[in-house]
């Protein structure tokens, strides 16, 4: 064992400053060479961030490579550290390359291993679901379930008393470290809850069906309303479709993500005819064209499918004689 390794590996973060200075002039990735009356022109689309050191409150994690660690039994050495039992989750599907030692702000250690995994072959169910997520019930399927989120208003509650609580207590005190403590182990339990929801709703998503369709959502421009971005910013949309994509292409599925203009939820998914904007207190509409009453979630997850599998109506009636009507709200 080398206990230089741990060493060289801190070395290796510095080139993260050279990866800032070459994105400045435009040597890689993230600026873009545009021509302007023949002269090159730098046009910065997004730019490398300046590197920040790390903090002593907060996240923390250290990288080991191959010659920095080893796993004997149950047991796991790390260079410079010594030998540590973790309690392990599961058993390691092959031969770990590296190892990253990682101390959240709540004070708890944790060991993330990168392995080589073999995709799983599992035969679906379906062949597609179309997927439309909200607030209130967090996935309405295609097939007709729906997924409820937890609630996190309690513990939200809690945290939001003990930032106030914060606030007032003096920088660099006990008991303020206590409290930052305590908001810590607050925010785990919610990220706790809400990935262990994601992870089990996902797997089963993908195990079952062979096409997923998801819609493409405006979060940011979402979270620009006052009265719900708190609720959004909880429901964890962003990583629930990264968990299907990344089971998708473990299963071999297909994913597929349509665009944000589709009129989903403008539009009947029997005949094809289309209402216009509804207000979103309107749950239920009555299609005069089809007669037929449809939930306005379940209609959207079923136009999300139709388009992700590239289906369209053949029938697109308009006029004064097939107006549709907006029945009562349904909570």
């Amino acid at each position: 064992m080398f206990k230089s390794v741990t060493l060289c590996l801190s070395l290796r973060n510095w080139l993260a400053y050279n990866n800032f200075f070459d994105s400045l002039k435009g040597k890689r990735k993230g600026t873009a060479v545009a021509t302007t009356g023949g002269t090159p022109a730098t046009r910065c689309l997004k730019k490398v961030g300046k590197p920040k050191f790390k903090k002593k409150m907060g996240r923390q994690s250290a990288r080991f490579r191959i010659g920095g660690f080893s796993i004997k039994g149950d047991e796991v050495y790390l260079a410079k550290i010594g030998n540590v039992k973790p309690v392990w989750s599961r058993h390691l599907p092959s031969a770990p390359s590296s190892v990253t030692v990682i101390k959240d702000a709540a004070h708890r250690y944790f060991l993330s291993f990168v392995v080589e995994v073999e995709p799983i072959h599992i035969d679906a169910k379906n062949q597609s679901i179309g997927i439309d997520l909200g607030i209130k019930t967090f996935a309405v399927m295609s097939n007709g379930e729906k997924a409820v989120s937890p609630n996190y208003s309690k513990k939200d509650c809690k945290i939001r008393k003990l930032q106030r609580k914060l606030s007032r207590q003096h920088k660099g005190s006990k008991r303020r470290e206590i409290t930052r403590l305590r908001i810590a182990k607050q925010h785990n339990q919610i990220v706790d809850t809400r990935k262990d929801f994601l992870h089990k709703l996902s797997t089963k998503i993908v195990s079952e069906n062979q096409t997923i369709v998801l819609e493409d959502l405006n979060v940011s421009g979402m979270v620009k309303n006052r009265n719900l971005a708190r609720v959004i910013s909880l429901q964890g949309w962003r990583e629930f479709r990264v968990f299907c994509e990344s089971k998708s292409e473990k299963l071999n599925r297909v994913f597929r993500v349509i665009s944000r203009w589709e009129p989903t939820s403008q539009t009947c998914s029997c005949c094809g005819y289309r209402w216009g904007k509804i207000d979103l207190s309107v749950r239920s509409v009555l299609c005069l064209n089809c007669n037929t009453q449809h939930d306005r979630d379940e209609n959207a997850s079923q136009n999300i499918k139709m388009v992700g599998m590239g289906h369209q109506h053949d029938l697109k009636r308009t006029g004064s004689d097939c107006q549709t009507t907006k029945s009562s709200s349904l909570l």
